[in-house]
């Protein structure tokens, strides 16, 4: 099982399910939940690194904001 981390920059942050968050990582990450199967991408950058993280792409109403702001 996994916890599964967001924080304020729309940034995803994968753990194994009890293990704290990386000290170099440490932001203002919120738990959103928790998850039993990840992809196997995710699953073996935990088991190489302890974590995985990626950026989050916007959603259609995020862009269609930034795009009007632009």
């Amino acid at each position: 099982m996994y916890d599964v981390y967001l924080n304020e920059r729309n940034d995803l942050l994968v753990v194994p399910r009890g293990n704290s968050i990386p000290i170099d990582l440490n932001r203002n990450w919120r738990k959103k939940r928790i998850v039993r199967s990840v992809s196997e991408q995710i699953r073996e950058d935990v088991r190489l690194y302890g974590y995985h993280r990626r950026k989050l792409p916007l959603s259609r109403s995020m862009k269609t904001l930034a795009e009007k702001q632009a």
